[in-house]
């Protein structure tokens, strides 16, 4: 009977306290919705290179979303992204998401700022200017393929509350095999202003799907807090 090597354990990484500030000041400038907020609803309208789909919807959080359109397929989508913005713009602290993790950094004069070690996360960072500005991670979960992907943050802009609100980014999606790439995708967002919290306003995707480029748009208007 073959014995099992035992599972080397992966040497612990000393936190770099400068790393750990730089991130956590980067952190507490991104915009994000308010403590108190208990999500909104909206009218929304979906444009896939011209097709149009409407109908509300209702964003309480990253698990609670709800669209209704007439096209599944569109709907299905849709509340995905939805579901990505919340999670996204959710109110959270530095110690729930990257401040759990192990942090260093190094300084190798990229145009988009200082490198930023997450250990444990399969992701590095890049800040400037108090910012995050680019984001690099590996996906490996079981029974699905692992892929890697690496986003750009291109423009952002300054709330009420003097925080950073990414405006438009793109997504390089590639295999962490090969390194071939598979996809681009651009995004395009604005906001507006509700009470104390910024909310999407639009959402313009271009992509590449079955040997064509494809446009969708997600514009939201009516918005009311709930």
């Amino acid at each position: 009977m073959e014995q099992q090597k035992p599972k080397q354990e992966e040497t612990p990484v000393a936190d770099d306290p400068k790393a750990r500030e730089l991130l956590r000041q980067a952190f507490e400038k991104t915009a994000r919705w308010p403590k108190d907020f208990t999500g909104f609803t909206a009218d929304l309208s979906v444009n896939v290179n011209g097709k149009e789909t409407n109908g509300p919807v209702m964003v309480k959080g990253p698990r609670e979303v709800s669209v209704q359109l007439g096209d599944p397929e569109v709907q299905k989508w849709a509340q995905e992204q939805l579901g990505s913005i919340a999670v996204h713009r959710g109110p959270r602290s530095f110690e729930e998401s990257d401040g759990k993790y192990s942090l260093t950094m190094e300084e190798d004069g990229h145009p988009f700022g200082t490198k930023l070690n997450i250990h444990g996360s399969n992701s590095f960072y890049r800040l400037k200017d108090n910012r995050i500005t680019q984001i690099n991670r590996k996906m490996a979960h079981p029974g699905m393929t692992p892929f890697a992907f690496t986003i750009n943050v291109e423009e952002s802009a300054l709330t009420q509350d003097q925080k950073n609100l990414t405006t438009k980014y793109s997504v390089y999606y590639y295999s962490p095999t090969d390194g071939k790439l598979n996809n681009v995708e651009s995004f395009t967002d604005s906001h507006v202003r509700v009470g104390s919290s910024d909310l999407p306003a639009t959402r313009r995707i271009i992509t590449y799907e079955n040997g064509a480029v494809v446009v969708k748009n997600l514009t939201f208007t009516n918005h009311k807090l709930v």
